[in-house]
């Protein structure tokens, strides 16, 4: 079988992955196509830090079972379409267009889909999935779009942890995938005032797209000279953002932590104590955040196609990794097997 998987901080193209089998529960799919996320990027140039940190986090619920000198298998932004059920399994019909929160249930346990040495992922012509938690895609959802739900559910999560109500001004601080998804988020829940931060003229422009009300480039001046914000969503997840933050916005202001920084950063708490900021820290999303992504999308409420910037097969994702580092370039690049 086909995949591209993870070597020595590179991605490889296989012809020679053995092809899984599903067990009780679970369901083999022929993954139609795969969203190259940033965590993938960030794992390929820093996977022992992750794994470090991960391991640093629960170790005393054993760390992260991974081993870098192995191929890594990744790719948890996914479409599939439903081939062969496991033993005693019911599930949909063969050639049911799905999608599924990415976790896979075994006799181990549960088993994510985004870093690992034997659990498949949509770098793959085929992987694993478990029966209970498919969702069939709805009105004949492209899936193109539908292997954006992840993503747009993490912006969800992001804008459902703010509390932020209709009539506060949100500022999003960095328009990549995951500020898009926050954007379009915030559209949907109705907020009135979204005022958009990102030195690419490119994301501002997506920005614009997917809701945003107002868009601003920082090398022109301060997006806090324009957005008098009380709610402030960070998605660069890169060091002395959140100081920055603490430093320039107004008092009471709540800041949302979405950008995923694996560096060491330093913060001057006289600055959020001074003004009585409440920082909020968010990560990923519940599967009912991702059901309802899937049904948004589904329904015309939010448009994903704007961030879909280039396809290509599986033997093209280590040059695709590489052109995702411009984004006046790119925003989303999908995986097609």
């Amino acid at each position: 079988m086909r995949a591209s998987v993870l070597r020595d901080g590179r991605m490889i193209y296989r012809d020679d992955v053995p092809e899984p089998v599903p067990g009780p529960g679970q369901v083999l799919v022929a993954v139609r196509c795969c969203g190259i996320c940033g965590s993938d990027l960030h794992f390929a140039a820093h996977g022992a830090e992750v794994v470090e940190l991960s391991n640093r986090l629960a170790r005393d619920r054993g760390g992260m079972d991974l081993d870098l000198n192995s191929d890594v298998f990744m790719g948890h932004e996914f479409s599939a379409e439903v081939i062969e059920a496991g033993p005693d399994t019911d599930t949909h019909a063969p050639g049911t267009l799905v999608t599924s929160i990415p976790v896979v249930l075994s006799a181990k346990g549960i088993e994510p889909i985004v870093f690992s040495n034997t659990t498949l992922g949509g770098y793959a012509e085929r992987m694993l999935l478990s029966a209970p938690l498919l969702l069939p895609l709805p009105n004949g959802l492209d899936v193109r779009h539908a292997a954006l739900v992840e993503p747009m559910a993490v912006g969800l999560h992001a804008v459902n942890k703010s509390g932020i109500g209709v009539a506060e001004t949100a500022l999003v601080i960095g328009c990549g995938p995951i500020g898009l998804a926050i954007i379009a988020a915030l559209r949907v829940r109705g907020v009135e005032t979204i005022v958009a931060s990102d030195f690419s003229s490119k994301r501002r422009e997506l920005a614009t797209k997917m809701g945003a009300h107002q868009t601003v480039d920082p090398a022109q001046g301060s997006p806090f000279d324009v957005a008098k914000a009380g709610v402030v969503f960070e998605a660069v997840g890169v060091p002395g953002i959140i100081d920055d933050v603490l430093q320039r916005a107004r008092n009471g202001t709540r800041l949302v932590v979405a950008g995923v920084c694996m560096q060491a950063d330093t913060v001057h708490p006289f600055f959020g104590i001074a003004k009585e900021i409440n920082v909020q820290f968010v990560n990923a999303y519940t599967p009912e955040e991702f059901a309802d992504s899937l049904r948004a999308i589904a329904e015309g409420d939010i448009d994903v196609a704007p961030m879909i910037t280039g396809e290509v097969g599986l033997d093209a994702v280590g040059a695709a990794f590489e052109d995702l580092a411009d984004p006046e370039r790119h925003c989303k690049i999908l995986v097609t097997p």
